[in-house]
C-alpha cells in the first residue's frame, strides 16, 4: 500500500495577515492566460461558422462528431424512459429538496416612497435566456443539470438550454443520465458540444443550430472557465469555477475516518481538487493520514485521489486553537468548508468566506452535492470572499422604476440643477429646467 504524501503546514505560533494565511495555502495552479491564448481560435471559428464547424469542434475535442448539435426530444425522452428506477428516485427526491429550498430565495417588489409623489420601485426581472452548461468529462454530473435549471426556472427564465459533452460511449449523444435530468425537469433544449465551444455557441449563436444566450451558468473545465473570462460582458455568467476544494475545521473530537472520507470525496473528482484539514489535534492529523492512506487504496479512483492528496494544493493544517483555525479558513475561502468542532453553532458565526459552510458529522460535502437543498455550483480559488453560489438571485437582474409627480418634481428641480452645474454638466440641469413653461424653475 503506498503512503499519501499529504503535506502537513505548521502554523502553531505564527499570527498572520489574511493575505500571510492565504499564501500558506496554495492552490493548485491554473494557466488561464495560456488557457485563454489555447482557445481564442475556437472562439472564432464559433462566432463566424456554422453547424459543420461544431460538429469538427467536437470531433477534434471529444472524439466523436455527432449526428446534430441539437439533441433530439425523443432522445431525451428514451432516456428517461431507460432511466434506472433506483436513480430516478434519487433525481427526484433531489429535484424536491433543491426546488424547496430555492423557492425560498425568490425576492419581492421593493417599493420605496422616497417623498410624497416621488417613488422608486425595484422590480427583479429574469433574463430573458440562458445556457446551462454540464461537465461530462472524467465524472457524470446530473447533479449539476439540477443545480443549474431548478434556480433558473425558479426566476421564471423564459428560455433555458442545455449544453453537454458528446460521448464515445453513447453515440455522440451527451450522458444518458445528464439527458434523463433533463427530461425530469421539462428541458428539451440539450445541445452535444462540450468546452469552450459550447460557452462561445451560447454566447455568440449559431444560425440555423442555437440562438445566442443573455447568461450562461454551470462549471467546467479550465477551458470552459477561459471562454467564460474572454466573453464576459457579452454574456453574463456566474463565475470562473475552477478545480473542487474542500477544507475541513476539526478538533480532537472529530472522527478520522470519516473526516479522511470526506477529503477523498472531493479529491475523486480531479487531480488538481484540493483538500484541506485545518485541526488544533496532532492526534487527529496523524489519525487522518492513516486513513486517507487506508481509504485511498481502497477506493475506484485511486491514483487520482493520490494524485489530488500529495499535490501542493492540498495539506493538513496544524493551529493552536480553533480560534486561529477560523482565521485560517476565513483567509483561504473555500468552495466548500465542513465544520467538525464541538461548538458548531458558534464557530458557523464566525465565518465570513465560503461558498458553502456544512454543520456537524451528520451535514458532509457530498450531502451538500446532491441532496442536501444548497447549490453546488460555488465559488472556488479564494473567490469566496467575495462572490455567492449559484441562486435564483443569479438570474434575476434588480430593475429601477422610477415615477415623479409634477409637485415632488418641482420640489427637487432646483436641487438637481444646482448640482448638474457643480459637476459641469449643464445639459443635465437644461434637461431639468425644460420641464418649466418659461425656462425657470416656479
Amino acid at each position: 500500500m503506498r503512503t499519501v504524501p499529504i503535506r502537513r503546514v505548521d502554523l502553531r505560533g505564527e499570527r498572520q495577515t489574511k493575505v500571510g494565511y492565504a499564501r500558506l495555502l496554495p492552490r493548485a495552479e491554473l494557466d488561464i492566460d495560456a488557457a485563454l491564448i489555447a482557445i481564442a481560435p475556437i472562439l472564432a471559428r464559433v462566432e463566424t461558422g456554422s453547424e459543420v464547424d461544431l460538429l469538427d469542434l467536437c470531433e477534434e475535442f471529444d472524439g466523436i462528431r455527432p449526428a446534430q448539435i441539437r439533441v433530439s426530444e425523443s432522445a431525451i425522452t428514451a432516456a428517461l424512459n431507460n432511466l434506472a428506477p433506483e436513480i430516478r428516485s434519487a433525481l427526484e427526491e433531489a429535484i424536491r429538496r433543491i426546488t424547496k429550498a430555492h423557492l425560498d430565495q425568490v425576492r419581492s417588489e421593493i417599493f420605496t416612497e422616497v417623498v410624497p409623489g416621488g417613488t422608486v420601485v425595484q422590480r427583479w426581472i429574469p433574463v430573458d435566456r440562458v445556457g446551462l452548461y454540464v461537465p461530462g468529462g472524467k465524472a457524470v454530473y446530473p447533479s449539476s443539470v439540477i443545480m443549474n435549471v431548478v434556480p433558473a426556472q425558479i426566476a421564471k427564465v423564459a428560455s433555458i438550454a442545455v449544453a453537454s459533452p458528446p460521448q464515445l460511449n453513447n453515440g455522440g449523444l451527451p450522458n444518458q443520465t445528464i439527458l434523463a435530468t433533463c427530461a425530469l425537469l421539462g428541458i428539451t433544449e440539450v445541445y452535444a458540444i462540450g468546452g469552450a465551444q459550447a460557452v462561445a455557441m451560447f454566447a455568440y449563436g449559431v444560425e440555423g443550430v442555437c440562438e445566442p444566450a443573455d447568461m450562461v451558468t454551470g462549471p467546467g473545465n479550465i477551458y470552459v472557465a477561459a471562454a467564460k473570462r474572454a466573453l464576459r460582458g457579452k454574456i453574463g455568467i456566474d463565475s470562473e469555477a475552477g478545480p473542487t476544494e474542500v477544507a475541513i475545521l476539526a478538533d480532537e473530537q472529530a472522527v478520522a475516518g470519516e473526516v479522511a472520507a470526506d477529503l477523498i470525496s472531493q479529491a475523486e473528482h480531479d487531480t488538481i481538487a484540493a483538500a484541506v484539514l485545518v485541526t488544533t489535534s496532532l492526534d487527529l492529523a496523524s489519525a487522518v493520514e492513516t486513513e486517507l492512506n487506508r481509504q485511498t487504496a481502497a477506493t475506484k479512483h485511486s491514483d487520482r485521489i493520490f494524485t489530488a492528496l500529495s499535490g501542493k494544493q492540498s495539506a493538513i493544517v496544524i493551529v493552536d486553537s480553533i480560534a486561529q483555525g477560523i482565521d485560517v479558513v476565513n483567509a483561504y475561502a473555500a468552495e466548500h468548508l465542513e465544520l467538525l468542532v464541538s461548538n458548531t453553532e458558534e464557530v458557523a458565526k464566525q465565518i465570513r468566506n465560503a461558498g458553502a459552510v456544512f454543520l456537524g458529522r451528520f451535514s458532509p460535502v457530498s450531502l451538500g452535492d446532491y441532496s442536501a437543498g444548497s447549490n453546488h455550483v460555488l465559488p472556488t480559488g479564494g473567490c469566496a470572499c467575495h462572490s455567492s453560489g449559484l441562486s435564483v438571485q443569479s438570474f434575476l437582474k434588480g430593475v429601477s422604476f422610477i415615477k415623479y409627480s409634477e409637485q415632488a418634481f418641482n420640489d427637487i428641480a432646483a436641487n438637481v440643477i444646482t448640482l448638474a452645474n457643480a459637476e459641469d454638466l449643464p445639459a443635465h440641469g437644461q434637461a431639468i429646467s425644460a420641464r418649466f413653461e418659461d425656462g425657470s424653475i416656479r
